[in-house]
């Protein structure tokens, strides 16, 4: 037979000791989640102006430096990046910006981005101010239908990026 050796019977001069080691499960699922909630979020903050892009079916182009984006919200107001300007306005912006480009580097590429519930007019406009100031690397921007792959260059009429 076994007998316990410790006065007292069984587990009577025992004392639990505290526990003391941290709980990370907890912490862990908490940082899962805020790491979710960043990589859903983080793309829809590339781009301040809301606007509804038409859709196309040209292929997206391969960018070695970030564009400059002009935006015509459905009010028919001028965003530079983010910033409203005057139409009077946005040629003195652009070329104050492309004057602090380092020397060497490509001339940077402009995207014009139009709702598609603004008149084509107004966003022909806009271009015509851009590429009458000699900017050459202008392209209009278009959103591809959800659900269908990027095919090759698309031809100039299907609303592609132009160089």
């Amino acid at each position: 037979m076994a007998a316990s050796l410790q006065p007292g019977g069984r587990g009577a001069g025992r004392r639990r000791r505290p526990m003391a080691e941290i709980n990370v499960t907890p912490l862990v699922d908490v940082m899962l989640v805020l790491l979710i909630i960043f990589m859903v979020a983080a793309p829809l903050m590339t781009v301040g102006v809301p606007v509804d892009l038409p859709k196309t079916q040209a292929a997206a182009l391969n960018q070695e430096q970030e564009p400059l984006t002009i935006t015509v919200n459905p009010e028919g107001r001028i965003f530079l990046q983010e910033t409203e300007v005057q139409a009077e306005n946005l040629v003195p912006q652009l070329q104050a910006i492309m004057q602090n480009q380092p020397q060497g580097q490509p001339e940077r590429r402009i995207f014009v981005r139009g709702d598609r519930s603004i008149a084509y007019g107004r966003i022909m406009e806009v271009m015509g101010i851009v590429s009458s100031a000699g900017f050459s690397r202008v392209a209009l921007l278009a959103e591809q239908p959800a659900g269908q792959p990027a095919r090759g260059p698309a031809p100039a009429r299907q609303g592609a990026p132009q160089r």
